[in-house]
């Protein structure tokens, strides 16, 4: 707090003392700013480099300083908590009625999240980071949005090579003369057009149901056929004082992983049907290289498996996402598998 007070009386100060030179000499009221006080208010970066200081940051030293720094808001793997903004995520959304604005999905400028970090971040504790800090924040934003591999080391030099998605997506903002002249007209009130027609029905929209083919009636009949079959199969069940353990034990897993009805992917993948199923199967999520990799080598989430990555995730998938420690405990690793076998 004392350091945000100074902050502010620094501020307050500044504007006194050092003054436009038209107002000082209007007003007789303090001095022209000198050219070092300017430069030292002058933060900003442009997209083409033009104020970047000198340093460097790697995607390892930013993980640690966004952990301390930024996760407390913006989540450990830049998700957001809460209303706070999300950083990473976003994909394919920005056509949707309810896109995910974050530095992968929305964001033109790599120029933009430096110049942020720098003048802004942390939460009041603003411009309290280095120029190399901020670099190593920087790279560990697009780690997080899976723009650069774990051994990036981000600076002024290589700072121009990294291209956000979307810099193509924007336009010049011409309104002034496309649209402007259009509203400052009188508004027409009466025999405003000559013709009314209707240009899209409901159905177009997903919300008029509409009626099934018989072929989309026998294939969901044929589906939910083999479903019952399969219900119907004998299946051992795992010991319900067990399942409870596990099931204590999963909420250190929860802040990542949702599991059971309605569970939604969230900074891990929803975890129904895991046990037993290839990695990296869950419908709709993105999946680090790592795990891409063992999808494709045929790894298998069977008992040993799923019991070798909980006691230690990094040992099984070595460059995988997973920050989570680890299950030390046996029994607790047993219990959570036992858990997860119930939503198979």
């Amino acid at each position: 707090m004392s350091k945000f007070r100074n902050l502010v009386i620094g501020t307050a100060l500044a504007s006194t003392l050092s003054v436009s030179p038209a107002l000082a000499e209007k007003f007789g009221l303090g001095r022209p700013a000198l050219p070092e006080e300017i430069a030292a208010w002058n933060l900003d970066v442009a997209p083409d480099g033009t104020g970047l200081p000198e340093g460097s940051g790697t995607v390892a030293d930013g993980e640690m300083l966004f952990s301390e720094n930024c996760a407390v808001c913006h989540g450990e793997f830049a998700e957001g908590v809460d209303n706070w903004p999300k950083l990473a995520g976003g994909e394919g959304t920005l056509a949707n009625d309810d896109p995910v604005k974050t530095v992968g999905s929305y964001w033109p400028y790599l120029s933009t999240v430096f110049d942020y970090v720098h003048r802004s971040m942390p939460f009041g504790g603003a411009q309290t980071l280095s120029a190399d800090e901020v670099y190593a924040i920087t790279a560990y934003i697009l780690y997080s949005n899976f723009l650069v591999d774990d051994d990036f080391e981000l600076s002024r030099e290589n700072f121009l090579e990294v291209e956000l998605p979307n810099a193509g997506g924007f336009i010049v903002d011409d309104r002034a003369e496309t649209e402007y002249p259009q509203f400052s007209q009188a508004p027409c009130m009466t025999d405003c057009k000559d013709t009314v027609e209707i240009t899209m029905r409901a159905a177009v929209l997903d919300v008029t149901p509409e009626e099934e083919s018989a072929d989309a009636v026998a294939e969901k009949e044929a589906i939910k056929q083999a479903a019952d079959k399969q219900e119907a199969a004998p299946v051992a069940m795992p010991d319900p004082k067990l399942v409870a353990a596990g099931e204590k034990v999963f909420r250190q897993c929860s802040s990542c992983h949702q599991i059971g009805e309605n569970a939604r992917h969230r900074v891990g993948p929803v975890l129904n049907g895991v046990v037993g199923r290839t990695v990296g199967q869950a419908e709709g999520f993105k999946y680090s290289p790592a795990i891409a990799k063992a999808a494709e080598e045929g790894m298998i989430w069977d008992h040993d498996t799923l019991d070798a990555y909980l006691e230690s995730p990094r040992s099984v998938i070595a460059k995988g996402r997973m920050s989570f420690q680890g299950l030390r405990s046996e029994e607790d690793r047993e219990a959570v598998i036992a858990y997860l076998r119930t939503f198979n």
